[in-house]
């Protein structure tokens, strides 16, 4: 018996289609630091949602594109999200874009884009400029593997909590200061990280771009006797040394700050830079020998 074909039609879904989320990378600074499908991207969607729409409209004046915008930001994100999510749900399409960079990293953006995925709207990357990686690039310290911190929590507890646990992470340490709290921060990873290589990464692509690299010390003590920066920072900090090596010239650093900013004896010095080193006080107190030694 022959199978039965449909006298009729599919019946249509009920729902409408989606729209889409697209999540857009502009400029870090540079105005022409965009990808043409970026630019496409947002000529051709029917909202922009910006963190800042003033600055957004400065970029899209730029490069042509009359796209109507709407603000999402820290202080509207859950007001604006269900407003956003009624849009894509009945076919809007939506570009999410940031004050600069990538939109969702260390950004509210990322607020939109989870409850997006929940709801089961498309989401798209365009990808583009990204601090992060801008810095790390050019910063000389490992590349391979890193871990992204972001902000640091700004009560001492949690921010002195969250710089213990990474102490002894191998990786290259990546975080996000403002430029008020950028040379305390520093400090505070010099006392429990010990004297590592740093760079810190500020205005970039920007006409006073700067990259300051050195060993934590260095820095901290000729950042604070000047201004602090202007821009928002990006601090690199590479990660403990590996394999069994043995950083001998940070920790003979640290003992030779930590001598002259304590009347300890060198048995208290020894085991403190032990503690904030991982080691064994016999390897830090091998390094205090060579330096008495040396004067």
């Amino acid at each position: 018996m022959p199978l039965s074909l449909p006298t009729e039609e599919p019946t249509q879904s009920a729902f409408p289609p989606f729209g889409t989320l697209f999540v857009v990378a502009t400029p870090i600074g540079h105005m022409e630091d965009i990808t043409l499908r970026a630019i496409r991207t947002l000529k051709e969607v029917d909202l922009i949602a910006a963190e800042d729409t003033r600055q957004t409209r400065k970029l899209l004046t730029r490069h042509k594109v009359s796209t109507r915008l709407v603000s999402y930001h820290d202080h509207n994100k859950e007001k604006r999200t269900p407003e956003l999510l009624g849009k894509l749900k009945t076919g809007t399409s939506i570009a999410l874009v940031t004050d600069a960079g990538t939109p969702s990293i260390s950004d509210p953006g990322h607020y939109l884009v989870r409850e997006a995925i929940r709801e089961g709207v498309s989401v798209v990357p365009i990808p583009g400029a990204s601090a992060i990686i801008a810095a790390l690039s050019v910063s000389g310290l490992a590349t391979d593997s890193f871990v992204f911190i972001g902000f640091v929590p700004r009560k001492p507890g949690k921010r002195r909590a969250l710089l213990d646990r990474l102490k002894r992470e191998p990786r290259t340490l990546i975080f996000y200061e403002s430029p008020q709290r950028l040379v305390g921060l520093m400090h505070e990873i010099l006392g429990v990280m010990g004297d590592r290589r740093a760079v810190t990464a500020r205005e970039l692509t920007k006409l006073h771009e700067e990259i300051l690299r050195g060993p934590l010390s260095r820095m901290v003590k000729e950042m604070s006797a000047s201004r602090p920066p202007k821009g928002e920072c990006t601090l690199l900090v590479a990660g403990r040394e590996s394999g069994g090596e043995i950083d001998r010239e940070s920790i003979q650093n640290h003992l030779r700050r930590l001598h002259h900013e304590q009347d300890g004896s060198l048995s208290d010095l020894v085991k403190e830079v032990a503690r904030e080193y991982g080691l064994s006080k016999r390897v830090v107190y091998e390094e205090a020998l060579k330096l008495k030694k040396g004067g």
